[in-house]
Formats: structure tokens, sequence, C-alpha cells
């Protein structure tokens, strides 16, 4: 599928002459650094070029109308634009709705409707970041339709309050960031805590990233997820006995290890440790990609996925038969888990020649045993949240 046929799709199913404004905002990994977000740490994503296009043009009244070729069953939503309060029966409109919203509360004056269209390619359920990118995409679709001139950082924190507040999930700042600030061929080693960060060149050379899904739904246990937030958030309070931090991400490993103690309840204790010890592997694993050092920075996607498997629990069946047997095939520099976990994707850095047969080897061993096929992809890194013109899809 190519743009234009999207804008012959727009034009049929809104039922217009008007050409449409085309943006896109990419689904995202997470090479390292795992449940770090909200705990005050660091991550290291990198956009993909898997992701969401958005299609649009104003209207003159204050209907908004929105249409997605991945629900086409569900045919067009509409609301209006004094009436964008979430409702359950807008399903997946849920997201542009409320960047609308609160783009409007933030003072911008989005006084007409539009038409908008969304077609997605990011797999349904892999972790990789499907409601941030729809987010984004109508961040910059508003923004161009409407002639705004918007801080990307605001941006980014308006796509978080949408998730969080409207939509109720308690995630962190890392997929919206991921996806607003991605630059092609780079990583960004993102401090959650003070927003700075830095890009970082992914030299693979004769390696690829291989994206791994398990075709289990993430039924994210949106309760899992805030069950493990609301883990640190004690761990945390413990901590505070005696010392003076706002983040388990403020800890380095001795100092934890000297006050772990604090932690009364042992499955806390647990999850806090996979915090700080997965913020210090993603340090370490910028200062190892620089010095182009891909072997143990794979060490360190091995480490992360045991400790998200043994302490922070949120790995299962499907990811670890993935991963496990990932590590036993020959080529594999590093794999893991990428994402929230409970299913979803994981990830390896893979030999440009050993592909065919790793992909070849895995699947037939994960079919064996969980009794389905995984999904493999190799991910390219792209650019952040943009307008593009016409040419074919990403």
């Amino acid at each position: 599928m190519n743009i234009s046929s999207l804008i012959s799709t727009f034009k049929n199913i809104f039922q217009t002459t008007k050409q449409p404004r085309t943006f896109f905002a990419p689904g995202r990994i997470n090479l390292i650094g795992e449940h770090t977000d909200y705990n005050g740490g660091h991550v290291f994503p990198a956009s993909i070029s898997f992701g969401t296009y958005a299609l649009g043009v104003k209207r003159d009244d204050q209907i908004v109308r929105f249409y997605s070729i991945n629900f086409e069953e569900i045919g067009i939503i509409e609301c209006d634009l004094s009436y964008l309060t979430y409702d359950k029966a807008d399903t997946w409109a849920n997201y542009p709705k409320g960047m609308l919203l609160y783009l409007k509360q933030a003072g911008y004056d989005i006084s007409t409707g539009a038409d908008i269209l969304f077609y997605g390619n990011i797999p349904n359920g892999a972790g990789l970041s499907s409601s941030a990118s729809i987010e984004l995409a109508t961040g910059v679709l508003l923004e161009g339709l409407y002639d705004f001139n918007i801080d990307r950082f605001e941006l980014i924190k308006i796509g978080k309050k949408v998730e969080n507040e409207y939509i109720g999930v308690n995630s962190g700042i890392m997929d919206q960031f991921a996806i607003g600030m991605g630059k092609k061929d780079h990583a960004i080693l993102l401090d959650c805590n003070t927003l700075d960060y830095q890009y970082a060149p992914i030299v693979l050379e004769n390696h690829v990233i291989v994206i791994i899904n398990t075709n289990k739904q993430r039924t994210l246990a949106v309760s899992k997820y805030n069950e493990r937030r609301s883990e640190c958030e004690a761990a945390l309070k413990d901590l505070q006995k005696e010392l003076s931090i706002n983040s388990l991400g403020e800890l380095s490993k001795e100092a934890f290890e000297e006050h772990k103690h604090l932690i009364t309840n042992e499955t806390n204790q647990r999850r806090a440790t996979h915090a700080v010890y997965e913020n210090a592997r993603t340090v370490e694993a910028l200062e190892h990609l620089q010095q182009g050092e891909l072997e143990a920075f794979g060490k360190l996607m091995n480490a992360s996925h045991i400790s998200l498997r043994d302490d922070y629990e949120v790995t299962g069946t499907e990811l670890d038969t993935i991963v496990e047997v990932a590590w036993e095939q020959d080529g594999v520099v590093g794999a893991r888990m990428t994402g929230a976990g409970f299913g979803g994707c994981a990830i390896a850095i893979v030999e440009k020649d050993k592909v065919e047969a790793f992909k070849e080897n895995v699947n037939a061993i994960y079919h064996e045993r969980v009794g389905y096929d995984a999904t493999f992809y190799i991910a390219t890194i792209g650019d952040g949240a943009k307008e593009i013109s016409e040419g074919v899809l990403k």
C-alpha cells in the first residue's frame, strides 16, 4: 500500500474531493532499560519504521470524524468538539479524542472539526507502543492542520497525559518521547527524571535487530502494570525512611545494596532490585555502544531479560521461550523482551547471514512449546513523528 491509495481511501470514506495532508508517527522499541521510566531511571529506546499514518482535512463545523483502516468494521466514529469526554463505546478513537481535548485545554484554538483517517502497520498488541504512536500522529496532524507551532516537549507531555489521565494507564514518558524525538539510525538515552537526553548512533554493521512478536495479546494486564508501579512506590517509601531520594533511579547499585534491608516486603525488594540494576545497565549500555562493543551490549540485554523474568516477573511463558531459545542460536549477540511484557515482543541482535536460520529454529521450538507461530520483523530505526509527502509506506 502507498500514500496515494491511503488518500484514495480517505476521499472515498469521507466522500470528499479535498486533498488530505499526511502525517506519520513511528512505533518504538526499547533496546534496554525496561520498567525504569516511571522509576525515574534511564531508558534507551529507538523509533522504528512501523507506525501510524494519519490523514486529515479541516471541516467547517464542530464535528470530528475518525476512521481507522485497521478497524474498518467499526466504521466512522463521530464526536463534537464541545463534547470530547472519554467514552468506552468510542474504542480506539479515545486516543485522538484525548489529544484534541488536552490541546484545546492547553489553549490551542481548535474551533472547527476535522475528518481524520488512521492506518497503522504496528502489529496489534505487540507492545511496540501503538497507543503512543496514535497520540503523536494525532498531535502532529493537529499541529499541521491548524497551523500551530507546538513545542515538541509539550506535545510529548500531552500524549503522556492522554495515556495517564484520559485512558487511565499509569505509564511513564518513554513511549511518547521516543516517538516524538526519534532520529534515523540513532537510539536515545533518556533520563526519565530530568528529561535530559542524548542520541547514540546505532552501528550494527553485519548485524540486524530482529523483532519477534510472540503473538500473545498483551491483555496488559493494565492491572499488573499498575501493580508493579505500586510495588516500586512502596519500596521507595521504605527507603525514604533513611534516604532523601525522590525515585529509585537516583540510587547506585552500591547505595541500594546498603539500604535494601529497609524494604520490608520481599516482593517489593525484588521489584526495586530490578529498577536499580536495570537503570545501571542502561547507562553501561551507552558506553559499550559508543565504544562499538556490541558483544558487551548483548550481555547486558541478556541480564536485563533475566531480571525482568525473575525479579520483576513480567515475562511469561511465551516471552521466556522466545528469548531463551534465541540465546542458544548461532550468531545471536543478545536477546530480551521489550516493552511492558505480559506477551508482546522480544528483540534480538543477530548476524545478518544467520537471520533465516535464526527465524526457522526459534519458531520451530516456539511452535512446539506454545502451539502457534511467532512473527519476525527486521527493524530499521527511523525518524520521529512528522508530516510526510506522497511516497511508499515505510
